[in-house]
């Protein structure tokens, strides 16, 4: 039998092909062997150490071999052999053995090894010869017991075969097992060693010792100490302080010099001198501010909205994408400026891409619909409503503007000829989007609601206040009383629920935190229209051919009592003027029953579209009314380009600076200004003023006067949003002025006021639109108010 020593043959083939194969870095026997070819001193070793090993290989078979003789073998089952033939056969098989021991074991053996044992040896102990003596001896000698050695020879052969070449020795088995550890330790050393400047373990490395890092800043955050802490104290108590006249300077110069103690007195230094401060005062308040906001940070701090200290002022900008979302009192087809004019802006707003934009319009049921909406057209689903509006305002603007457009449940007030929220319409914006909200009718959206403060939901809230109210409630009965609560009201709900407001003109009632702007544009359509016209003029043809016109709601508050009176009073001197009027309204029928009755010289048209092809002929437009906080159709003709006649009053403000408007004082003005209008030709627009009228002018306007540019780029005062070692950390609000403190109880009392449904009652709400009803949540597929917002107890 022949027995590998270390199966050299099978190694020394695939030392081979590693040789012919360079590339294969992954073969374990192929490196280890190469790395021995290349160290001769390695080499030399190994190949004294097997020497030596098959010297303990003699040495074992030996034992084995007289372990056999002496001792029974438990795995062998031998037939009987008489007791005299075995020990004659054992006593002629020990010379044998003894000479084997002898040649195997002496010292020219190694030299032997040595020769034979080369990187291509095939080294094998070949015992044949002592097969064949052995059976020879058997044969010569005891012919009787052959059969029982031949048993013996094929069981131990098939033993051999199970267990593989001395399977179960144990010198060969461990010398197997060296070798395998030795050539995979080789290989392994040099398969990591190669992945060990990989660029892609390092980077994975980065990330996990960036994903593991402990945080060590919260930890690194000094507590405010005495004098921080004073310095703050002394500057949130400015307002206290100056009614004990204690100037304001003087405390800015306590705070400075209170922060400075952190910095080696430097100001205090300076100030004792006689010298100006060293340190910037606004960068001691800045970092003050960090200092606040990093050990807030550091303690884990909850602000009222519930989310981290981190969360205060910054939604979810995942994208880079600030939230707005528009909320306002009516929707189309109402052709109603609280249903026009907001759908523009989430138009422009959402057209500069900078913001995501969600326009919140009412739903009404299908009855209310019968009652608001022109020529019977009603909605089965909101999906219908929303194809219906984005289809109209693909056609006015020319471009799809993407935004998103969600309803909230609203029911009509015939009383009040508006639409009046049911619920929190505030729910209808999900907390991760309530970011910034643009409340149009802030007064009108919150006389009744009982629900989540806007600006406790929201960081920045504006109002744009479209409509002046008091001008209409006091021409209804006991109108001057009813306007002197109105008033009140209208204040403290903006107050409690806006940061800003925006009033179109001066004809609102003046409100806290507003300011005066137009923030609304024309249509497209209608610009188009006046450049079309002004083309016309510049060809020397006619561009219009018609005299005067007005077109407005059929209603006494839209101007028609105006306008009857000044037709009536001065219809000698108007002797042959006509007036074509377009409009449909609950008043349509008593309006034209008194012009009748005077004999005014009126025609009455049905309502239409002021961008209609039969409109474009006129040249006047006649607008008498002073309830409009700004008349949108009067913005319209002047886009056309047509003359405007129109009281000189402050909703017509922002048009007194166009050529073509043309205002009137007095009743005799306005005839003077009619016949001024029917004598001459308007003016074409300047680029500059087709400018102001459009829509991209007002959304300009509404972001700068709303302080929308400054919150879009996290500068907003108060609530600064600023950077520190790479982190955004707003400015501590903690503490609250006691104007907000005001106001947030302004909200809770009417809160509670609005949470009682006799005291809704009193005041003329609807019955039922504290919570919005069945109807509502099966249109928009809503939870019942009991199930969305249980109450226990009352």
């Amino acid at each position: 039998m022949n027995f590998p020593a270390m199966n050299n043959g099978r190694q020394t083939s695939a030392v081979e092909t590693a040789a012919d194969s360079s590339s294969s870095a992954f073969s374990f026997i192929s490196k280890g062997w190469r790395e021995v070819r290349d160290s001769a001193d390695a080499d030399l070793r190994l190949m004294k150490d097997r020497a030596n090993s098959f010297k303990n290989i003699a040495a074992s078979f030996d034992r084995e071999i007289e372990n056999l003789i002496y001792s029974a073998t438990p795995t062998f089952t031998l037939p009987p052999i008489r007791q005299s033939s075995e020990i004659e056969f054992m006593k002629k098989l020990h010379p044998k053995i003894s000479e084997f021991r002898r040649v195997y074991s002496a010292p020219e053996i190694s030299r032997k090894v040595m020769e034979k044992c080369g990187p291509r040896a095939n080294l094998g102990i070949d015992l044949s010869r002592i097969r064949s003596t052995i059976a020879a001896e058997v044969f010569g000698t005891m012919e009787e017991d052959m059969k029982g050695i031949i048993e013996f020879n094929k069981v131990r052969s098939e033993k051999l075969n199970e267990e593989g070449q001395f399977g179960e020795w144990e010198p060969i088995r461990v010398l197997k097992t060296r070798f395998r550890e030795f050539e995979k330790k080789n290989s392994t050393v040099e398969i990591f060693a190669g992945f060990k400047n990989n660029e892609f373990v390092e980077k994975v490395k980065s990330s996990l010792k960036a994903i593991c890092k402990e945080p060590q800043e919260s930890k690194e955050v000094p507590p405010l100490d005495v004098p921080e802490l004073l310095a703050v104290l002394v500057r949130q108590s400015g307002p206290f302080l100056d009614q004990f006249g204690i100037r304001r300077n003087l405390c800015d110069k306590i705070v400075e010099n209170l922060c400075s103690k952190r910095k080696n007195q430097l100001v205090l230094r300076s100030l004792v001198a006689g010298e100006p401060p060293a340190v910037d005062p606004d960068k001691i308040n800045d970092e003050l501010d960090l200092r606040i906001a990093s050990v807030l940070q550091s303690t884990g701090h909850c602000s009222e909205r519930g989310g981290s200290w981190t969360d205060f002022m910054k939604p979810d900008v995942t994208d880079g994408k600030r939230h707005v979302a528009i909320v306002t009192t009516a929707s189309l087809p109402w052709m109603t400026g609280t249903a026009v004019n907001p759908l523009f802006r989430a138009a422009y707003l959402a057209k500069s891409a900078k913001q995501k934009v969600t326009l919140l319009v009412p739903w009404l049921c299908r009855s209310d619909q019968e009652l608001v909406y022109p020529n019977n057209l009603t909605f089965g689903s909101p999906e219908e409503q929303e194809n219906y509006i984005r289809n109209w305002l693909e056609e006015s603007v020319g471009f799809k503007a993407d935004f998103r457009i969600s309803f909230y449940p609203g029911k009509f007030s015939r009383e009040r000829r508006s639409i009046i929220p049911a619920g929190d319409t505030s729910q209808f914006i999900p907390s991760k989007n309530a970011d910034i909200a643009i409340l149009e009718e802030p007064e009108h959206l919150n006389w009744y609601h009982h629900g989540k403060r806007w600006t406790d939901k929201f960081n920045h809230v504006v109002g744009i206040v479209h409509t002046n109210y008091l001008e209409y409630i006091k021409r209804e009965k006991n109108g001057a009383l009813q306007a002197f609560f109105v008033k009140h009201i209208n204040n403290l709900v903006t107050r409690a629920h806006c940061h800003r407001v925006l009033r179109l003109s001066a004809a609102t009632q003046d409100m806290p935190k507003s300011v005066i702007c137009n923030v609304h544009g024309v249509n497209p359509k209608f610009l188009k229209i006046g450049e079309k016209v002004a083309a016309e003029r510049e060809l020397g043809q006619q561009a219009f051919s018609k005299g005067a016109y007005f077109l407005g709601k059929m209603v006494w508050a839209k101007g028609y009592k105006e306008l009857i009176d000044l037709l009536a009073k001065h219809k000698n001197d108007l002797n042959g003027f006509k007036l074509d009027v377009y409009g449909n309204g609950e008043d349509a029928h008593e309006v034209q029953s008194t012009a009748k009755r005077l004999d005014l010289n009126l025609h009455f048209q049905k309502g239409r579209d002021h961008a209609d092809n039969s409109l474009h002929g006129y040249k006047v437009f006649i607008n008498p009314s002073v309830s409009d906080v700004l008349c949108t159709a009067t913005a319209e003709a002047l886009a056309m380009g047509k003359f405007v006649v129109c009281a000189d009053h402050p909703s017509n403000e922002f048009f007194s600076s166009f050529p073509n408007c043309l205002t009137y004082k007095t009743p005799e003005d306005f005839v003077a200004k009619v016949k001024e209008a029917l004598r001459n030709e308007p003016q074409p627009l300047t680029p500059e003023q087709r400018y102001n009228l459009s829509w991209e002018a007002a959304t300009k306007r509404f972001i700068e006067y709303s302080e929308l540019d400054r919150i879009l780029n996290n500068e907003y005062s108060g609530t600064t949003i600023r950077k520190s070692n790479g982190k955004v950390i707003a400015r501590s609000v903690s503490m609250p002025t006691l104007s907000e403190m005001v106001d947030g109880g302004i909200a809770f009392a009417h809160y509670c006021l609005t949470g009682n449904e006799f005291l809704r009652l009193c005041t003329g709400a609807i019955p039922g639109t504290r919570d919005y009803g069945r109807q509502h949540c099966k249109d928009l597929h809503l939870l019942p108010p009991q199930v969305e917002s249980p109450i226990y107890g009352w």
